[in-house]
């Protein structure tokens, strides 16, 4: 196993299911996570990209981050290199960056291996360390690999009493094409392919099930998150979102916006659950929920 992560020092959490390596000086960031005796990353490695930034060069490294929506260019993606601080407790570590340069927001990721279980939790906190409030809703970011399939449940029931108002709502970015061959639509499900194309490719929508995940090669790696019916989220109501290019895929979910004042912290949960032997996306919900029990 290697004990860096292109240079960088990293951390390792370890169950007898799971490997997670986390940066332990820049981030917070989640860069590798393998299964017990493997070292094939389920996570996207990507070292050698970066853009500047008014602040200085930001790296984007790869694997899990924490970011804060809606997205804006030079604030969102600061510089978070150096200034980390670890804390350690039973099963896991608490990982805190320091504050940003513009708008003194600080950012913490906790992450627990659960025992017994190929599961991660994590709880994603935003503060505002600034002297003014500021509108927006945590952002948690996992690159995966290409070569798999982002699975998107959709619903399907009617939200009202006489089935006449809609019920689903699919939001695009202005580089996002309807005639994409990544994106497959289904009646239950959207798909989207992890190809290597050189397009830029972005949806979202309002995910109700509270899942949704990437099947690769026979792995699915899920995420379960919570879900608010009367939530206001960004992005046009979306708290999932999948972005994919050439190099990665991204898979993202959303917490509802809130305005932060000075002081005070939003949280945001995740779980990832890792199943080896998923064939078919066919009544993955009902694996994730069994997997729970």
């Amino acid at each position: 196993m290697q004990n860096d992560f292109y240079g960088h020092p990293v951390g390792v959490l370890e169950n007898e299911y799971l490997r997670l390596e986390y940066l332990a000086q820049a981030g917070p960031r989640i860069v590798r996570l393998s299964l017990a005796g493997s070292n094939e990353n389920l996570l996207a490695e990507t070292p050698d990209v970066s853009w500047q930034t008014p602040f200085g060069l930001y790296h984007l490294y790869g694997g899990h981050r924490l970011w804060h929506a809606p997205e804006k260019i030079g604030l969102t993606s600061q510089p978070d290199d150096n200034g980390q601080q670890v804390g350690q407790f039973a099963w896991g570590v608490r990982l805190t960056g320091a504050p940003q340069a513009a708008g003194g927001l600080s950012k913490t990721l906790e992450v627990r291996l659960q025992k017994g279980r190929p599961a991660v939790s994590l709880l994603h906190y935003l503060t505002n360390q600034g002297d003014e409030p500021v509108e927006l809703a945590p952002w948690a970011i996992t690159q995966l690999p290409l070569g798999g399939q982002a699975i998107l449940p959709q619903p399907t029931q009617p939200i009202d009493e006489d089935g006449v108002q809609p019920n689903r709502l699919l939001v695009l970015w202005p580089y996002t094409r309807w005639c994409d061959p990544r994106l497959r639509l289904g009646d239950e499900m959207i798909l989207v392919d992890g190809a290597p194309l050189n397009e830029k490719f972005k949806i979202g929508y309002k995910n109700l099930h509270g899942w949704a995940g990437y099947l690769k090669q026979g792995i699915f790696f899920g995420k379960r998150f919570e879900t608010r019916k009367g939530g206001r989220y960004a992005d046009s109501g979306c708290n999932l979102e999948i972005y994919c290019d050439q190099r990665f895929l991204e898979l993202e979910t959303l917490g509802p916006l809130c305005k932060l004042a000075p002081g005070e912290t939003v949280e945001h949960q995740e779980e990832w659950i890792i199943l080896p032997g998923v064939e078919s996306y066919e009544n993955l919900g009902r694996l994730l929920h069994d997997s729970a029990a």
